[in-house]
């Protein structure tokens, strides 16, 4: 693909920047909690769609302008529930409805770069879910509020939450946090596990997930990654069909650059440079299972 300035995309309600193999994005709607309208759906959606694609990224953190008290305060509701609704898909009727958190939570899974979610502030509703489930680290201020109050709103519980909540945590922690809509701080017994790591002030927080995101980029294989990343998320329907699973991914990156390179550096006791890429691909990239097109399937509701 072609090279890409992030910082000269033409965002209304993000911000992003590429430094080194490090892309930031910053939720950037301080006066408004930084929540969530449309706009920020299609922006997010296309920001992950570019890092996927782009070579030179390894990492991508998400985060917030400081300068509001909320991380993400969830959905901009000042209007009512108008900005669930996609009127285009409506005109075909109830089943063409997509809620717009979990295509934001699907372009984040579907990233084959490493993810960060620097929660530097407050997080409900979709602050809670698209913005922090499916990525593959979390970061937290101690003393943030956290909650999924969807029940509390008279709406169920969205951004594919049902789906991440239960495999993250538990399905019994996930009930009580998403039945409850109860607001706690990230060291609640019920949220044990979901953080990497709990920082004591909201300005610790980017700059220990930046360093992480550093640590990872000039450590780690871009595909081996991409396949680790597949695998836990497309697993086999038994230990079986892991193993058939995990063999071939070995056997295909066993034999390439990076592999060796691991080894070499091994033996000689340092850093490893990995040079292996993804070389833009995606659609045909997907190794074993069938990627559902989410804009043209029927609700089963």
């Amino acid at each position: 693909m072609a090279t890409v300035d992030y910082s000269a995309l033409d965002f209304k309600d993000i911000l992003a920047s590429l430094d080194g193999a490090v892309v930031t994005i910053t939720i950037n709607r301080p006066k408004q909690r930084n929540s969530i309208n449309k706009n920020i759906i299609h922006e997010l959606i296309t920001a992950f769609n570019l890092c996927d694609r782009d070579d030179r990224v390894r990492a991508v953190i998400l985060t917030a302008d400081p300068t509001a008290p909320a991380f993400c305060s969830g959905a901009d509701i000042s209007g009512g529930w108008d900005l669930l609704w996609d009127e285009e898909a409506e005109k075909e009727g109830e089943h063409a409805h997509r809620d717009s958190g979990g295509t934001v939570s699907i372009a984040v899974s579907r990233c084959r770069k490493l993810t960060i979610a620097a929660v530097n502030g407050h997080a409900a509703g979709a602050g809670m879910t698209a913005f922090q489930l499916p990525f593959d680290f979390r970061f937290v201020w101690a003393d943030a509020k956290l909650t999924f109050p969807f029940v509390r709103r008279g709406i169920p519980a969205e951004a594919t939450s049902t789906y991440l909540l239960p495999r993250l945590l538990g399905h019994s922690r996930a009930s009580s946090l998403l039945l409850s809509g109860s607001t706690l701080p990230p060291t609640s017994p019920l949220l044990t596990g979901l953080y990497h790591t709990i920082l004591p002030t909201r300005d610790a927080v980017l700059p220990a997930a930046r360093a992480f995101a550093e640590e990872l980029a000039a450590r780690t294989s871009m595909p081996a990654v991409a396949y680790t990343k597949a695998l836990l998320q497309h697993p086999g329907d038994s230990i079986e069909e892991n193993h058939m699973l995990d063999s071939g991914a070995i056997r295909k990156l066993g034999k390439a650059g990076d592999a060796e390179e691991g080894v070499r550096a091994f033996r000689e006791r340092r850093e490893p440079k990995f040079g292996n890429t993804l070389g833009g691909q995606r659609e045909e990239w997907v190794p074993w299972w069938r990627r559902l097109d989410i804009a043209h399937l029927k609700s089963k509701l």
